[in-house]
């Protein structure tokens, strides 16, 4: 697992009235949360596959996570929204979280991190 302090935070927005140091924490400790969560297929976490659109931290500290997967019919589908939803919720300080998974725009491979092309070895 990466380093929370190197941990790349661009699909995370707020429009929070949180102080910008504590919405600064939650987002890199949410990142650092979703790189746990693997497809069972994937030998890489869903971060780095691209499958997280979007990360809003709202208020009252609830999370809601835009999401997709590689397919629509993902063996796992039934599981990794649950999977992501208890990753950030075990996250200090979280509120309540909800998954959308979306299928708009479809998943294509550009949208991995040259981590995840590493690790499945797709350059």
């Amino acid at each position: 697992m990466t380093d929370t302090a190197e941990v790349k935070t661009q699909n995370v927005e707020t429009q929070s009235a949180l102080p910008p140091e504590e919405t600064e924490r939650l987002s890199t400790e949410i990142v650092a949360a979703l790189k746990t969560v693997f497809d069972p297929e994937i030998p890489a976490d869903i971060y780095e596959l691209g499958l997280i659109y979007k990360v809003d931290i709202k208020d009252d500290r609830s999370v809601d996570v835009v999401m997709t997967l590689t397919t629509p019919n993902c063996p796992a589908a039934g599981e990794l929204p649950t999977m992501v939803e208890n990753a950030i919720a075990s996250v200090p300080g979280v509120g309540v979280v909800n998954v959308n998974i979306v299928w708009e725009p479809q998943w294509t491979p550009d949208r991995m991190s040259d981590e995840a092309r590493l690790v499945l070895n797709m350059w």
